[in-house]
């Protein structure tokens, strides 16, 4: 894993230099803290994604979750005059909520997560449509809220908070997934499910965390998004966001049968990502192609985690093959030397 995260880095260091050569604007700092904002908006996204792909599942609704959550959150603290210390754990809670229900459909009712999570796509946007009848969401022209403005949209010595956020929620949760039970459990099940189960692993208790964790840092991003926005069109407002996570995961590493990957190698996936996002619209490229650059990013990046894993079964039949000639020539040459004495 290490070695993924470091030829990711790599690449993230030549695709940087190349860019810059081609357009030194790249470098400037106006659009790196662009870019920062960026990364962190859709890291937190990613590393919730990545938490659901490491058991083996996958999580489509974020997008439409992020247009529900922000739009329940706009509503909340700039019509409904709600404080927003209020409003902020509310909409975590209920994402956090929503990601359990997507866990006990998965893991009690034994419904499959595509299913469980597209139906969430559908509903969640329907939802955020009908909430707002179809017409936008936003802040009144003037109105501020200084003190959340500070947490979503201020910077520290020229980093965006966002990105702050998105280092100590990485650093939180890099403890968590390798660090702890709790992620060696995870990494069980994505492996295998089954025997994680007759190992007296708790299973359906674990994935549905997963999904907490996932709804949790959706609600979450879905508040950066509604700060950083100000405004949300529900029809269209956090569309395609989950390929944008699937993508940084699969990128960092995670592979999407489940029981692999590292939350280091998932932010440096996001990096990559909204790196190339920076190239096409510094290079003029039509915004049209950004979800094509985006599937090839998605299939280049399956095809090279089904190679790694055709390499490594490979490695493990020589070496399995080589330990059983091995043991049959020390077994062959026992009775020689029994004969001799």
């Amino acid at each position: 894993m290490v070695k993924k995260d470091l030829g990711l880095l790599l690449l993230i260091v030549v695709v940087g230099i190349v860019v810059a050569i081609i357009n030194p604007r790249f470098l400037l700092p106006i659009n790196l803290a662009n870019t920062a904002n960026l990364i962190g908006l859709f890291g937190i996204l990613s590393i919730g994604q990545a938490f659901v792909i490491i058991t083996g599942g996958i999580e489509l609704s974020v997008g439409s979750l992020v247009a529900l959550l922000g739009v329940l959150f706009v509503d909340f603290i700039a019509v409904q005059d709600m404080p927003w210390m209020l409003a902020l754990p509310l909409i975590l809670a209920l994402g956090a909520v929503i990601g359990a229900v997507h866990g006990w459909l998965i893991t009690r009712l034994n419904l499959q997560p595509f299913v469980v999570t597209l139906c969430g796509l559908l509903i969640y946007r329907g939802a955020a449509r009908f909430y707002t009848a179809d017409g936008t969401a936003g802040f009144a022209f003037g109105q501020n809220f200084p003190e959340l403005e500070f947490l979503t949209a201020g910077r520290f010595y020229g980093v965006p908070n966002s990105f702050i956020a998105l280092v100590i929620i990485a650093v939180v949760m890099w403890i968590m997934l390798h660090r702890s039970v709790f992620g060696r459990y995870l990494y069980a099940i994505g492996k295998n499910e089954e025997a994680a189960r007759y190992s007296g692993i708790r299973t359906g208790r674990m994935i549905m965390s997963a999904y907490v964790i996932c709804g949790l840092l959706t609600a979450l991003s879905a508040i950066y998004f509604a700060m950083y926005t100000r405004s949300i069109s529900p029809a269209s407002h956090g569309q395609f966001y989950e390929l944008y996570a699937i993508a940084a995961a699969v990128l960092g590493g995670f592979s999407l049968r489940g029981g692999e990957g590292s939350i280091v190698g998932v932010v440096l996936g996001t990096v990559l990502l909204q790196e190339l996002q920076n190239l096409v619209n510094l290079l003029g490229i039509p915004s049209s192609l950004n979800f094509a650059v985006m599937g090839g990013v998605i299939l280049i990046g399956v095809l090279i985690d089904q190679q790694w894993h055709a390499i490594r079964a490979k490695r493990r039949l020589i070496s399995a093959a080589r330990h059983t000639e091995t043991r049959r020539s020390n077994e062959a040459s026992l009775p020689v030397a029994a004969n001799q004495d």
